[in-house]
Parts: C-alpha cells; structure tokens; sequence
C-alpha cells in the first residue's frame, strides 16, 4: 500500500448529501490534507433502486461550495479510474475479485431460490426491544461440488457469490478511535458479494475498490462499525493490507435522536436555502465530534486543516445544536466583506422594501444583527410601512417616558423637523442633542418616542436618527404626524 495518505469520498447519489455525509467528507479531507495527501472522490451508484436524478450533481456543487476540492475523481482521473462504480463495474472488477475468492475456498456460489432463503428467517430482538426478522444463511450452497456447481452454472440456474466466513475464532480489526474490537466468528453470517443481477453488494465493492486506489484511511459513521469484520475478513481473505478505520460518532438533534429529513435542517443544502453561509456550515460540522486543543471556535478551512487530528475525534454522539449553528453563522457574516455581505443581502432587502431607499445604509444597519439571511426582513419590514402597535409602547421605566410626554415631545420636535433642510443622520442627531440640552432631559427621553412612531417598533437595527436618514424627509414627518394623531385620540 502506498505511504502517501489518500481517503476517499464514496458517497451513493441519492439525494441531497446529509450533515453526516458531510461531516464525513469534510473529516475525510482534513485527514488527507493535514499531511499532504490525496482526498479522492468516487461515486457509489450500483444501487440503482435507490439512484436519484441530478444526485451526483449535488455531490459536485456541495463540494465545490464548501471548498473540498477533490485531487481525484470522475473528472480527475490520475490513473486509479473509472471513479464511478457502475464504469467500474462495466471493467468486470467486481466478478473477477469475487472468482478469485471463490478459488482460494473463501467465497461459493450460492443457487438457493427465495423460497429457501424465507424458510431461514428468524425473529430476533434488537438492543432497542424492537423484533425484526433476519435471515442468517446456512452454508448450504458451501458444501457443492466443483462439478455440482458447473452444471448449474451451464443450466442458467439464478446465482449469488456469497462470503464463505469461518464458523470458529475471533476476527479483530483496529479502530484508530475505540481501540482493538473483536467479534466471534460464528456471528458473522455469509454475506453477499455479487448479485444476482450480476451487481457487487456496497460492502464488497467497498473493499475491492479501496484497496485497488490505494485508500490508508477509511472514515465513515460508526453504525458500520457491526458491518467492519466482514470488511476485515475479506482483507484478509485476499491477503491485502488493510486500511487504518476511524468510525464517527452519531449525530443526533436536540432530542438526541438520530438527526433526520424532518428537522429541516438535516442537509447541506437545507442550511444554504435557510440563508446560512457555507463556511459557518463547515466550521460547524468540524466541531460536530471533534475539538482543537485550545478553546477556538471559529476556524477558515486552512485553519482546520494545519489544526486538525482525528485521534482528538470524540466517541460520544454530537449534537446538531442549531441555535449554535445560527450564532456562528451572525458572527461569520459580521466578519464579512461588505461588498460581498450586501450581494448577498439585496434578494432578501428587495422581498421588503419596494420604495426608493439607500438599500446599502438599511443593509449596514442590519450586518451586525442577523444571525441568517432570512432574519433581515423581519428587522426592515417598518421601512416599507410602520406596523399596527399599542400606544403602550411608548412607555419606558428606563427612559421615564410615557404617552403622554412623548406625545409632548413628538409636538415639539415636529416643527424643528419641519425647517430642517440638511437630513443626513449627523444633522438630525445635532437638532435632538440641542433640543434635549433645551429641555434638561436625557437623550432616550426624546428618542424612545422619536424612534417608535417612525418604526413602531420596541427593537430596530438603527437609532432614531439612522431611520430618519434613510426614510429622508417627507417619509419621517408623515410618521411622525400620524403618531400625534395615534396618541391624541
């Protein structure tokens, strides 16, 4: 096996690429990129039942926005090719490496029909309680002859090439996370390797194709963990090196069941459509089971790449804490370009706001406030007309305000507004400053009742003076008018 670290990418198109398969991924890069090495991506598609059209292009997109830049693939064939396992197939690798089994004893035909195979079911109880039916074969088809199995062959009867497990000792392989980890023999059932339909089974192509490009490093979530011996058994059937395993750990929802469709959040490309930025995303999911020595939290990917270690990847399950997703997605868009921050915000301004405003002043107002994109329109919407409230809203213990006094105040300023040519923030700012050095008061006592009846809002992403500018001069006293005419009735 080569010394060069290389990991690889397999995921099946299927559909959009889950958090997990993700993070798998991701971890799989890092682990290849922290050394220097190669990070390959190959398409699992021999599940034709389970295919999806247009899946294997958002294996490219996701890919290509998250940064995780493959060195091998379908569209970089550095000699390891094809990278598709239905091309691969076509090579007859598969039937070729399962006959060579089937001649050092290690794998047999099997001819036994469905009703055979529904004749060895068994009930079983899971470690859930759950009763489900599994069917462990018998080694029937084990014990034919060579000449038994060539007539049957010539006839044309239906086959499958099966693993042919030992029945006594242990078979151990090596987690690089939990260690040494054995199982009885007599557990491991004799799975299926090729088809009847002449197709390879995951596990098997698996192995056959990891081995043949030369992957040290095989990642993958830790429910394959049970299906690992059988992995190593056909290793050491064909006599290969086998590769370091390094199993995840589960991640799970607030709830800590198994993150799902129905959370809504459960796929890369949910988080983009609900406005997340993809390097929050995989700044997230690095922390989804693993930690830096030190307490950082935010990290470009070059920084997770000199950063990262798989032997400090945790055991215990990782939660998919969205709340903490949103925070690192508002600290991700107050860092920023601006330029880039407001391409990005405009489709979202232009849901709201219909009237001719600065839309780049009411974009900055807001750059430090939203934790997503979405969250902008809920924070703009009293631009494009100020919303139904109760009066009530004018009073504030804090500011010793009521409706009463800020109805007094809104009449007073009203006129100094009226004659006020210059409306940029600083020159409104000045007119208030002065006018509450006039009356003896603090500042809030003018502008908690300036700033609601030109929003009518408790929470706004500017001041009083902000709004006013961007509204411009017409727009501010019309609002202001109409809150004398709310607090006089």
């Amino acid at each position: 096996m080569s010394k060069k670290i290389r990991t690889r990418y397999a995921p099946s198109p299927t559909g959009r690429m889950h958090v997990g398969n993700l993070r798998t991924a991701l971890y799989e890069f890092l682990i290849a990129k922290h050394v220097g090495g190669d990070f390959i991506l190959r398409i699992e598609d021999t599940d034709q039942e389970r295919f999806v059209e247009g899946a294997t292009q958002i294996i490219y997109r996701t890919l290509a926005g998250t940064g995780l830049v493959h060195d091998e693939g379908p569209d970089k064939d550095k000699g390891f090719g094809p990278y598709i396992q239905s091309e691969r197939m076509a090579t007859g690798i598969y039937l070729e490496h399962a006959k060579m089994l089937v001649e050092k004893g290690e794998a047999y035909y099997c001819f036994c029909d469905q009703a055979r195979l529904e004749s060895l079911k068994k009930s079983i109880t899971d470690s859930e309680g759950n009763i489900k039916e599994i069917t462990v074969y018998d080694k029937h088809c084990a014990h034919l002859s060579k000449e038994e199995v060539e007539e049957k062959l010539n006839s044309g009867i239906p086959y499958v090439i099966r693993q042919n497990n030992p029945t006594e000792g242990k078979t151990t392989f090596i987690d690089e996370l939990y260690g040494e980890i054995s199982v009885e023999n007599a557990e491991l059932d004799d799975m299926i390797l090729i088809k009847s339909d002449g197709y390879p089974t995951y596990n098997f192509a698996n192995v056959v194709d990891d081995h043949c490009m030369e992957i040290t490093h095989v990642v993958r979530g830790n429910e394959y963990i049970s299906s690992s011996p059988k992995y190593q058994r056909l290793y050491e059937a064909f006599g290969w090196e086998s590769p370091k395993y390094i199993h995840l750990p589960l991640i799970t929802d607030e709830n800590h069941k198994k993150l799902s469709k129905r959370s809504g959040h459960s796929s890369y490309e949910d988080l983009i459509e609900q406005g997340f930025l993809s390097e929050a995303i995989v700044n997230y999911i690095a922390l989804l089971g693993w930690s830096p020595e030190d307490n950082q939290e935010i990290f470009t990917l070059d920084e997770l790449i000199k950063k990262f270690d798989y032997h400090h990847v945790n055991k215990s399950p990782s939660v998919f804490d969205i709340v903490k997703l949103k925070w690192m997605n508002g600290e991700y868009i107050k860092a920023m370009d601006f330029d880039k921050y407001y391409e990005m915000a405009l489709p979202y301004i232009k849901e709201v706001i219909t009237k001719d405003y600065d839309l780049e002043k009411i974009a900055n107002m807001v750059k430090t406030r939203i934790e997503v994109f979405p969250d902008i329109k809920e924070h703009i919407d009293f631009f494009e007309a100020v919303p139904e409230y109760d009066i009530e809203m004018y009073s504030h213990k804090k500011m010793k305000t009521s409706p009463e006094s800020s109805l007094e105040v809104l009449k007073e300023l009203l006129p100094v507004f009226e004659q006020l040519e210059d409306y940029s923030n600083d020159a409104i700012y000045a007119e208030l400053v002065k006018y509450v050095e006039n009356k003896g008061c603090k500042n809030g006592y003018a502008m908690w009742p300036l700033r609601t009846a030109v929003s009518g809002k408790q929470m706004t992403p500017g001041g009083a003076t902000e709004i006013m500018e961007v509204l411009g001069k017409e727009e501010s006293l019309n609002r202001i008018k109409s809150a004398i005419d709310k607090l006089s009735k």
